[in-house]
Parts: C-alpha cells; structure tokens; sequence
C-alpha cells in the first residue's frame, strides 16, 4: 500500500507486525486503531495486532472477534493486546473490515488496556 493511503478506524490490514523485542516481525492482520484524522496527516497508522492462535485459558484482553468472516479473516481470531506504530508504505492490504458489535468489543478492550481515559480517544 501506498503512503498516501488513508486508512480507517476498524479497518483490517495485513502487515508485518513486530514481535515485542522488536528483533523481527511477522506478517498477520492487525487493526486500525488511529483516527480519521491522525490516519490523514501522517506516514505512519497506530495498530492492535490480531491472532488465530485461539487458547483455552486466553490472557489478559485476548478478546474474540466475533464476525470474523466479516471482517476478511481467513480463521476464528482474537485482538491481541499489542499495539505498535508502522510506516503505512509497510501495510500489504486490506482485509476488510470489523463489525459494530466486534469495534464496540475492540474499543472496550482497549480502555482495559490503556486505563481510564482511553474513551475520549474513540470519539469521532
């Protein structure tokens, strides 16, 4: 995808996500979760990281994405609570997109992880 590309909020995009040591990456759909606006003015879109590793006794805010045929996911996935920064001329596509019910699910587990406040963030 292009620099210039605008992305949105809920949109699913595949992309080279960074391990948390930030020695390598793996290439995994993730979710846009920058505004509009932010999305606009920069290079660069803030993401939260989707899995299909799907375990019996998930950790803090794994959290299911219900309708995620919807959403152009190829297997049952969750969010993963991890969120990273990544040059948009790095996204390789798009998926497609969440559904209101699994962006409502998403925005709240957001605000688990990110403390209070985190609503202000979403409102558009």
């Amino acid at each position: 995808m292009h620099a210039t590309t605008t992305c949105e909020f809920g949109e699913i995009i595949l992309v080279g996500f960074p391990f948390t040591n930030l020695q390598s990456s793996k290439k995994r759909p993730a979710v846009v979760i920058s505004s509009k606006a932010y999305n606009r003015q920069r290079d660069d879109v803030i993401l939260l990281a989707i899995t299909s590793q799907l375990h019996p006794s998930m950790g803090f805010g794994d959290c299911r994405i219900e309708d995620w045929k919807s959403a152009g996911l190829l297997k049952e996935s969750v969010f993963k609570p991890l969120i990273a920064t990544i040059d948009k001329s790095r996204l390789m596509g798009r998926l497609g997109r969440l559904a209101s019910q699994d962006l409502w699910k998403m925005t709240n587990l957001l605000q688990s992880v990110l403390g209070e406040g985190a609503e202000e963030t979403f409102d558009e």
